[in-house]
């Protein structure tokens, strides 16, 4: 697989579950060939495994910076790669920000030649909560970004 989507969250947070719920959306759409769709949930150590060999990893999370509910954040991984992972961290706590770090260090070679995160702003992480209007509307305007995108030829000249 040339693109792998992974979408990461907790499906019984609220807005925390925007990740796995944009990839189901991505499945019951179709992705495009070449893309392989990965439900990350909270194992945020698998997120590095994840990404083994794959040209291209679209990563898919909500944040919690305050900002408007809703916003879209575009983050290039080589900014969050950077992160040292943890000491002492246990894998209850290890997060795919973390994953970055690692995978780059693990990988090597097969760690993959772009890695984008995108952050939507979320409203409401209360537990049981469905996910909030304002952050669907944001999810989906990202999933047919992501479909165009993905449509299109690589830059290095393969899909």
């Amino acid at each position: 697989m040339e693109t792998v989507i992974i979408g990461c969250g907790n499906l019984l947070r609220g807005d925390d579950a925007v990740g796995p719920i944009l990839i189901r959306r991505l499945w019951e759409l179709g992705p495009p060939p070449g893309v392989r769709l990965v439900d990350g949930g909270t194992a945020g150590m698998d997120v590095a495994f994840q990404m083994r060999g794959a040209a291209r990893v679209i990563i898919v999370d909500a944040s919690r910076t305050g900002a408007a509910p809703g916003s879209l954040y575009q983050v290039p991984g080589a900014t969050l790669e950077q992160i040292p992972p943890p000491q002492g961290m246990n894998l209850h706590a290890f997060r795919w920000d973390h994953a970055l770090a690692f995978a780059r260090w693990l990988l090597k070679e097969e760690y993959p030649r772009e890695v984008t995160v995108y952050l939507i702003e979320g409203e409401c992480f209360d537990l049981g909560a469905p996910l909030s209007q304002t952050v669907a509307v944001s999810m989906e305007s990202l999933v047919q970004h992501l479909l165009t995108e993905l449509s299109a030829p690589l830059p290095w000249g393969r899909r």
